[in-house]
């Protein structure tokens, strides 16, 4: 995860991260956390444990129990376009889902939060289109851990 965002840094708020999210937590369920705390760590590890780091605490956290609480057993025609739906409303939102820990951390009033958020929406509308178009890989890459997971005699997680 921490290695794709870096090869990704060149795209602002373009990423795999939220893909590899839902992909870890589809196929692993809760232990689907661990991938996504290595990236959190690796990332305030690498790039500095600063108050920008504070809200990657709980943002990814947030798209971790929404995939959690998708049908285990969807089908696949549907789950081929949820998935990106889900993947690309996590990215719209995440500005909103930062803006707390500004609130917190810099002293925001209830009325500059909603200035915050509308400063950066454009931000989350580039986000969300990354986030919808890598959610196209999401169930392949279920597939293939579940698959791979199946020949090396791990027990698959449903």
């Amino acid at each position: 995860m921490y290695c794709s965002k870096v090869i990704m840094e060149w795209a602002p708020n373009i990423h795999l991260l939220g893909m590899f999210t839902m992909t870890y937590t589809l196929a692993y369920r809760a232990k689907g956390l661990i991938p996504v705390y290595v990236y959190v760590f690796l990332n305030g590890l690498f790039s500095g444990f600063a108050a920008w780091w504070l809200p990657y605490l709980y943002i990814w956290t947030v798209l971790w129990g929404v995939t959690m609480l998708l049908p285990k057993k969807m089908p696949d025609k549907i789950a081929f376009f949820i998935y990106p739906a889900v993947c690309a409303l996590h990215g719209l939102a995440f500005g909103t889902l930062y803006a707390p820990a500004q609130a917190l951390l810099f002293g925001l009033s209830f009325k500059q939060i909603p200035a915050w958020i509308a400063a950066g929406f454009a931000f989350d509308v580039i986000h969300a289109g990354g986030n919808f178009f890598a959610g196209f890989l999401i169930l392949p890459l279920v597939k293939l851990i579940r698959r791979l997971d199946k020949r090396a005699g791990r027990a698959q997680s449903r």
